[in-house]
């Protein structure tokens, strides 16, 4: 699931080498459309998050699933086949390339990787960059939508009370002490604190695998496993919870991804809010 930077220029090297997807983007901005123009991997296509990863936002959330038909396009555009390894980088912490990563997944795609540590960690072993837009041969890439487990608020709601639901923002954003994007501030009764923070070293890279079995063991994930409850993830709008799901992933335990997440959740008001609490993961925001 990851691919380190000296061992992606090798493939990059083979015939056909892997397609390169740029997932760059910012809550807030700036736009990663500016970073990709001021220097990418040779050969990588821009894809936008918010266009090419999710569709329009709206009561299912900030960035609910794309339509299906707009993926696939996206994707044959940028030159995605099914049989072609697919790489996803962004700045270097993979919070949007997992984004990109899940998608492919979830549509079908059998071989998705993200670049361990992203662009610093390519640009910082002083491997060649471009500012040259490619034009890719279109690929045949066909979305199959249900590769990977999905929540609603109702699975979400069901997984906080009987198995693990992670919330992968900043604690202060969990404890409802601020609520930067949405309107109402707070956490899903029931689910545990879990920073994405905590997923990856100071370089951006992500930590190895039984330091992440360690971590979720430390959250009650070890538990669950061994119980066969579920174990879920949401964050503000289904973005940073895929890097969760590609962390719990890392560590061997299989997750579902709550897309719609907290920007679904706050639309009905009906729908129960916690504040306050806390748990291990907090030490790591």
């Amino acid at each position: 699931m990851l691919v380190k930077a000296d061992a992606l220029a090798a493939e990059l090297a083979q015939d056909p080498p892997p397609a390169l997807l740029d997932v760059r983007w910012r809550l807030g901005g700036p736009p990663g459309i500016d970073s990709y123009r001021q220097g990418h991997l040779p050969g990588a296509v821009f894809a936008d998050l918010d266009r090419d990863m999710a569709g329009p936002p709206g009561p299912a959330g900030r960035h609910p699933l794309p339509d299906l038909a707009a993926f696939q396009a996206a994707m044959r555009a940028a030159g995605v086949s099914r049989g072609r390894t697919v790489v996803v980088y962004d700045d270097g912490d993979a919070m949007s390339a997992a984004r990109g990563w899940w998608t492919l997944r979830y549509f079908g795609h059998p071989d998705v990787r993200v670049l361990d540590g992203g662009y610093q960690a390519w640009a910082g072993a002083g491997l060649p960059l471009s500012t040259a837009a490619p034009v890719p041969v279109p690929g045949d890439f066909t979305a199959d939508p249900g590769h990977m487990p999905v929540l609603d608020a109702a699975g979400a709601q069901a997984v906080a009370r009987a198995g693990l639901l992670l919330d992968a923002r900043a604690g202060e954003r969990y404890r409802g002490e601020t609520e930067p994007v949405d309107p109402v501030a707070g956490h899903i009764p029931g689910a545990v604190s879990a920073p994405t923070a905590g997923n990856v070293n100071s370089d951006g890279t992500f930590k190895d695998p039984a330091e992440l079995a360690a971590r979720f063991a430390g959250l009650g994930v070890d538990q669950a496993a061994v119980s066969g409850t579920p174990v879920g993830a949401y964050c503000g709008s289904g973005v940073t919870a895929a890097h969760e799901v590609l962390a719990l992933a890392l560590a061997g335990i299989p997750a579902a991804l709550y897309v719609g997440s907290w920007s679904n959740w706050v639309t009905d008001p009906a729908r129960p809010v916690a504040t306050g609490g806390g748990g291990p993961g907090d030490a790591t925001d």
